[in-house]
């Protein structure tokens, strides 16, 4: 695996040189190909080697990973037109992109914290360097502040099952079973932190709106996995506390998910819809990662790797809006259907994965996860009804309020969408439909 790690390293100098900025995006794209070509095993790690090895979760989303991270530089073309730090950008990606490869495919699970903390700084810095308003330095302080309020119990809980154990790595925890409260309070707050769930979510939405597309590509598609992938980890060798305690947070995360889709409908700022949608699909894998079932499990895995493309899919086209009219509010970008008719084509596909419309990878992953929850209690029944009814709801109401109605007086020029955008979309939505053919590689990882 140290091949990508160095394939990576050596990458970083050509961010600096001239008119590179293209060459590190094809780069990029030629090592997720590479990377797929890899000899997969499903059941069992593989391709390990000194502290690297991966299984098939950290496979998808070093993958996922990858693509999101290419795709970032191509939705980025604003800044090389008009010379804005390109170079640190591409730096910045590449920082933060060996930062989450480390993360995903680190055995020991000291070293997994350590990247998983890290890769918050490269994600500030695309806040703070390239974000748009002046509120984002206080989204960024909220972003660093709710993550490292619970992240110093994680390390501590860390250590602990280093002094319990006398080992780290992730493979022989699940021969373990620790049944402390403390110890599963400290260890899966963090992770729930990330994902977001609901009380402690208001990081998202600030994050969101404040961050530079490539920043909300990143945290919609990457930031947020990383709490399900943690949690996927450390619920190994926490298993009987879990049962006991799993749900409190089954109950939180569903309410909050149901209230959040309520919510979405009160927003007016596109990105700001997009960032709440994201919290609800969370909401449901949390859920199906606590109730600790197979279905769940694939369910979750199979959701986050097709929300991340569908997420990030939907910021670029926000992105997209906002390059033409300079503002994301949903009053001013009404009628695009006029200007952008092949636009709106993109927008319909986006949405409708967004709301988990056949053959997107979504509803395979709600499928699998209203499975998983109902077969722990039927009673979820009602909550799991109203959040994919508003769910479709809410994708409904931002894609008509955008495409129909009476466009704003105020737009004196326009531009229908480049060949890049366009292919732009295309990668996020093909791989986002295409892969449901061979979902089974998902379905049988255990």
């Amino acid at each position: 695996m140290m091949k990508f790690l160095f394939m990576m390293l050596f990458m970083i100098p050509l961010c600096f040189k001239k008119k590179m900025f293209w060459l590190v995006q094809m780069l990029l794209l030629f090592m997720v190909f590479l990377f797929m070509n890899l000899n997969l095993n499903i059941v069992n790690f593989f391709n390990i080697s000194y502290m690297f090895s991966f299984d098939i979760i950290s496979y998808g989303l070093v993958l996922l990973s990858m693509w999101i991270c290419s795709l970032m530089i191509m939705a980025s073309e604003n800044l090389l037109k008009v010379n804005f730090y390109f170079n640190f950008f591409l730096f910045n990606v590449m920082i933060l992109l060996i930062m989450l490869y480390l993360t995903f495919s680190v055995m020991n699970l000291f070293m997994f914290y350590m990247f998983f903390e890290g890769s918050l700084i490269p994600t500030l810095m695309l806040i703070i360097g390239w974000g748009y308003q002046p509120e984002r330095m206080q989204a960024s302080i909220y972003l660093l502040f709710y993550t490292l309020f619970v992240s110093l119990p994680l390390l501590i809980g860390i250590f602990y099952v280093f002094k319990e154990m006398n080992s780290m790595m992730i493979y022989f925890l699940k021969f373990f079973d620790l049944s402390y409260y403390l110890l599963y309070i400290s260890m899966v707050m963090a992770f729930l932190v990330k994902m977001p769930m609901y009380f402690v979510h208001l990081w998202l939405p600030k994050a969101h709106v404040e961050a530079p597309v490539s920043g909300s590509m990143i945290l919609a598609a990457i930031m947020l996995k990383l709490g399900g992938y943690g949690l996927l980890r450390v619920l190994i060798f926490l298993q009987k506390v879990n049962l006991k305690l799993n749900y409190c947070w089954v109950i939180i995360s569903l309410l909050g998910g149901f209230y959040i889709s309520l919510k979405c409908f009160c927003q007016v700022d596109m990105k700001s819809l997009i960032a709440y949608s994201s919290v609800a699909h969370m909401s449901i894998v949390i859920g199906g990662i606590m109730v600790m079932n197979y279905w769940g499990f694939m369910g979750a895995y199979i959701l986050m790797i097709g929300h991340g493309l569908c997420s990030s899919g939907m910021f670029c086209l926000a992105n997209i809006n906002y390059e033409r009219l300079s503002s994301r509010s949903l009053f001013i970008n009404k009628g695009m259907m006029n200007f952008m008719p092949s636009m709106s084509l993109w927008w319909f596909l986006l949405v409708s994965s967004n709301m988990a419309a056949p053959p997107s990878l979504n509803l395979m992953g709600e499928i699998s996860l209203i499975n998983s929850l109902l077969s722990w209690s039927w009673f979820l029944m009602i909550l799991l009804m109203m959040i994919s009814f508003f769910s479709a709801g809410y994708s409904l109401y931002l894609y008509s309020y955008i495409q129909h109605g009476k466009y704003y007086v105020g737009l004196y020029s326009f531009y229908m969408g480049s060949s890049r955008e366009y292919l732009l979309l295309m990668l996020h939505w093909l791989p986002l439909n295409i892969m449901i053919v061979k979902v089974d590689y998902s379905m049988i990882w255990f």
